[in-house]
Formats: structure tokens, sequence, C-alpha cells
């Protein structure tokens, strides 16, 4: 048996996780897929929120949480909301497949207490058969982004935690309740504040804070009011300003890995992925008919 579980939870299972965030840079929202034979997980307590999400085939979980006992037949996409600082201990008798989201307890007090006006918003157990389509494709996004963009997805994973908190304060907590939402966009000066600031902070992983402190606003509101106005999220954004930069830079004749890793990509391959993706040719197809 090994402890190989993200974010050093006491928590023990069989296999290494598939995919784990540890090695990336997010801050207040993990992630990890695994595939699990039969066991049965002793007793823990996590210090962080923990959502598992089904994403296998069926299976027969058998759970207790915080002394209260549950069997489920759980389907490919049912979701489970374990509260942080419970006692809880689970198993079951076929393989499962399964996603983890973990959510640090402080960054869901912050974001309760900015957007609420409160910081006693506490999130319910849902120990039953609980379907959330929205839960599920954070997950899978996140699962994507990992991928894709590995240790450089931390504006990315900054957004989507933000997202994720206020959807399960609104819907699984103590006080659920409604957001407004601020209406308008940027004005042209902080628009300028933003973009100027990307630009100057390319190599860096930028983190969605750093953005809202900028023009003050919460970072929730930030990027509701970013993507209402530019159509598209902080991350991609971000993204399309290292590809611009980049070809400035490989029109001076800087090499393909010094261009990456100067404009914030992780890699040549990563650079060339989104460049690509972008672009519709590769950096050296490009670089081949520029005048």
């Amino acid at each position: 048996m090994t402890n190989p579980t993200p974010n050093k939870l006491p928590l023990i299972l069989p296999r290494s996780p598939i995919l784990v965030s540890d090695s990336s840079s997010w801050e207040n929202i993990g992630f990890a897929h695994f595939q699990q034979p039969p066991c049965s997980v002793p007793e823990f307590v996590s210090p962080r929120h923990i959502l598992c999400l089904n994403a296998g085939k069926p299976v027969r979980l058998k759970q207790v949480v915080d002394g209260e006992r549950k069997v489920v037949d759980s389907i490919p996409g049912d979701l489970a909301i374990y509260p942080a600082a419970l006692c809880q201990q689970f198993s079951w008798d076929s393989e499962a497949e399964f996603f983890n989201l973990f959510l640090e307890p402080s960054f869901v007090t912050r974001v309760g207490s900015d957007l609420f006006g409160s910081d006693r918003l506490e999130l319910v157990p849902q120990l039953g058969i609980l379907s959330d389509p929205l839960i599920y494709q954070i997950s899978l996004a996140l699962k994507t982004s990992l991928e894709t963009d590995g240790a450089t997805s931390r504006l990315y994973a900054d957004a989507i935690a933000q997202a994720l908190v206020v959807h399960l304060l609104t819907r699984y907590s103590t006080h659920s309740r409604q957001i407004k939402l601020i209406a308008g966009g940027f004005t042209q000066a902080q628009w300028k504040q933003i973009v100027d600031f990307i630009y100057a902070n390319l190599d860096r992983n930028i983190h969605l804070a750093e953005l809202a402190e900028l023009v003050q606003f919460s970072p929730y509101h930030f990027a509701h009011l970013f993507k209402q106005s530019t159509h598209i999220s902080p991350h991609q954004y971000l993204i399309r300003c290292r590809i611009e930069r980049a070809k400035q830079l490989m029109a001076m004749g800087m090499s393909l890995a010094e261009v990456a890793q100067t404009v914030g990509f992780a890699s040549q391959g990563h650079f060339t992925y989104h460049f690509k993706r972008l672009v519709g040719v590769t950096p050296k197809v490009f670089l081949r008919r520029v005048p």
C-alpha cells in the first residue's frame, strides 16, 4: 500500500493516481484521477473539502462520514461532497475510477465573504446519488488543462476554482443563495492596466487574484467581467498575448526554444501546440511564410 494522494492527504489507496496536480502551480484547488481495485479505505480526516465524481463504471460504494452510514449504487457522473474535518471511511467491491477535486477551506471561506458578505457558509455533505453536470464538466476541464498546459495552467485553475466554489455555495451550503453579477465592463484605464500587466509578465504564471487586484474587483467578478468584455477567459487571453509576442521574437531571429521560455510556455512542444491551435500552422511553417 502506498500513500500517493495529492496535497498529502492521509488517504491510503493501493494504486498511485493516473494524473495529479501536485507538480502544477495550483494553490486553492487540486485534482486527481484514480483507478482503484476493490478496497477498503481506513478512517481518515481530510484537511480539505473533497468532491468525488464517478468517472468509470457503476460501483457500490459504502460510506461512513461523520458517523452517518450510507450505501449507494454510484453510476458514471455521480457526485459526492465530503466537507473538510469530518471522519471518513469508504469501501467498494469492484474496480472503481473516479476524479477527486480538493478545495482549501480558507479559500471557500474567502470567496463566501467576498461575494455573499458571510464567512460562515459551510458545505453540506452529499452522500447520496447526486448528478451535477457542471461540476463533472469542470473536472474534465481541469484534467484537460493538466494534460495540455501542466505547470503553466495556474490562471485557468484559479478561474475554475472561483466558479466552482460559487456554484457550491449557491447550491450545497448551509445558506444557499444566488449571486448578483456586476453588469458593464472595464473602463479604458482599467483595461490598459490589465493588458500592460499581462504583457509585462508573460513569462510568469500569473494568477487571477493579481489581475483582479489591479482594478479592485473580487477574482470571481473580475473573471466574469473579463469574459463579458472579451468573450474569452483571462487564461485564453494570456495564451493569445504570448503567441503575439512570440511572433515578434521569432521575426527578430530568436530560436523557438528561447521564444517558448521567454513568453512563458512550459516547453517548445507546449508552445508549438498552442501556436498551431491559434495560428493554424506550426512556428516553423509560419517563419517560412514571413517575408
